[in-house]
């Protein structure tokens, strides 16, 4: 379903946002991404201020996207060192709205190669050194809870992201500082499930899979991990992707799901016996 724009929304959610920021001059909307019904850099005057709105179901009932917007304004508050600063949070006419700080710069490159991918390890390690807040109530285990008898491998009570894909992570050109954006899936559990979410990006991005593997290994939580965890990982995820993509078709689930059984084949043989 295509993303509606800042003219799609209510006169009365665009008033009560330009009561906060001033005359909206210009708008453009965000082109990827999939936990609001608008997001869009909104620019005044003399500012910008990026805005993600989701719409709910009637006025007493949050739908999927209005309970993705709650769970990123209460964690923001605890990862203003990683990402851009939620600046304030409003509720009207039917819709749930959070305006974040601007944050100039391009996407991530995850390609072999690119100096991007040494910020991407370096902010990882930040991540995992960071204490979970008790704000993050997802366990990430729980997602695949229902195809498999014992997901315990996965548990812990690290702070992931979950999604550390290249559209995620924006890069200041001019001083190389990186924020992480889109904190809907923020989840507590084993610091290495951040690591091999990973993979299926690195794959898409032209990493063969065991390039991608070492890439991990510069991280303790990757080196650490069982062998037996990652292959039940893997296993799992082209499991969920294969349900995903028949019950939710998209056209980026297609290639990720690819990537995904590379990296299963991969596992299948190098995670075989204990490395």
């Amino acid at each position: 379903m295509p993303r509606s724009g800042w003219t799609d929304l209510p006169d009365e959610v665009r008033g009560a946002i330009e009561a906060r920021i001033g005359p909206v001059v210009g708008a453009r909307s965000a082109t990827t991404g999939n936990h609001a019904d608008v997001a869009a850099t909104l620019e005044t005057a003399d500012s910008k201020v990026f805005v993600k709105a989701a719409r709910k179901l009637d006025t007493d009932q949050d739908g999927p996207e209005v309970w993705s917007l709650r769970r990123e304004s209460l964690i923001a508050p605890h990862v203003k060192q990683f990402a851009p600063r939620l600046l304030w949070q409003q509720e009207s006419g039917g819709w749930l709205v959070l305006g974040f700080e601007h944050v100039p710069g391009r996407a991530a490159d995850f390609a072999p190669g690119s100096p991007d991918l040494n910020e991407l390890v370096t902010i990882i390690h930040r991540l995992q050194a960071a204490h979970c807040p008790d704000v993050v109530e997802l366990r990430v285990e729980q997602r695949w809870a229902s195809l498999a008898d014992d997901v315990s491998p996965m548990a812990g009570d690290a702070l992931l992201h979950t999604d550390l894909n290249p559209k995620n992570l924006i890069i200041n050109d001019d001083d190389g500082s990186i924020r992480v954006v889109d904190w809907a899936l923020a989840s507590r559990g084993a610091a290495w499930v951040e690591v091999v979410q990973l993979m299926p990006w690195l794959i898409m991005a032209g990493h063969a899979p065991n390039e991608a593997d070492m890439l991990g290994r510069r991280l303790p939580s990757w080196r650490n991990v069982a062998p037996e965890a990652v292959a039940l990982h893997a296993g799992l995820a082209v499991s969920f992707w294969e349900r995903r993509s028949r019950n939710h078709p998209a056209a980026w689930i297609a290639p990720y799901l690819a990537a995904w059984r590379v990296w299963a084949d991969y596992v299948s043989k190098a995670y075989a016996a204990p490395h």
